[in-house]
């Protein structure tokens, strides 16, 4: 058997793994544990009563973390003329159409979230085994493909995080840092949270949010009770 380092171990103590805890003693003990030497991100993660492989049962949205998500975000806009001007005027780190279509293409993606006007699209589509992969592809669902692309840039340098439902039926997200504090972290997971459960797809039966769970980067993870996630 694997021998367990110190710091997990005492990372662990006082957590009952079977215990569902209150969001708010969930975020305090997250962040009590959060120990590393860099800024551990925290984590949300839900499993959902979906299959993903049925159409009617996708789960997939947009939504703005009120306080940020706290990392730094270098934003690529697909744009020509007066729309790439206000893309950089906006704070886009990357502009460009054809010339930005080859450079993804030759591997280099130096940007961690992805808009393109619609116009744009005919071209981008060539990217989509390099873009979809990564979560990446522009799509209008999310906002992503638009003409609005000031908007765009704002939110995806303000917090705007993607969710997008995995195989297993499980959709998750960094919502912070462990450097904010307890108040601002259980915010922006209500946001997270009441925006998946607006996501709610029609095909979906039963009990929709089934387990929640809030970890660190390097830390463990603590059962949340889902009922104590509702932003109402």
């Amino acid at each position: 058997m694997a021998k367990i380092a110190k710091r997990v171990q005492k990372s662990r103590e006082g957590i009952d793994p079977a215990k569902l805890y209150g969001l708010t003693e969930a975020v305090t003990l997250v962040k009590e544990r959060a120990t590393a030497k860099f800024d551990e991100t925290i984590e949300v993660a839900m499993n959902l009563g979906v299959d993903p492989r049925h159409a009617d049962q996708m789960v997939r949205g947009v939504v703005n973390l009120p306080n940020g998500t706290g990392r730094s975000v270098r934003v690529a806009v697909f744009a020509r003329g007066a729309k790439a001007d206000e893309a950089k005027a906006a704070g886009a780190d990357v502009v460009g159409a054809e010339e930005l279509v080859e450079i993804v293409q030759g591997g280099k993606i130096d940007f961690d979230r992805c808009i393109a006007t619609p116009d744009m699209m005919p071209l981008v589509g060539r990217l989509g085994k390099v873009l979809g992969p990564r979560g990446m592809m522009p799509n209008p669902k999310v906002g992503t493909v638009t003409m609005d692309v000031t908007a765009a840039v704002k939110a995806s340098k303000g917090g705007a995080v993607e969710f997008r439902v995995e195989k297993a039926g499980i959709v998750h997200a960094g919502i912070g840092k462990a450097s904010f504090d307890a108040k601002a972290l259980e915010e922006n997971i209500r946001a997270f949270a009441d925006a998946v459960i607006k996501a709610k797809p029609t095909g979906a039966k039963g009990n929709y949010v089934k387990r929640v769970a809030v970890s660190s980067t390097m830390g463990p993870g603590l059962k949340v009770d889902p009922a104590t996630i509702s932003a109402a």
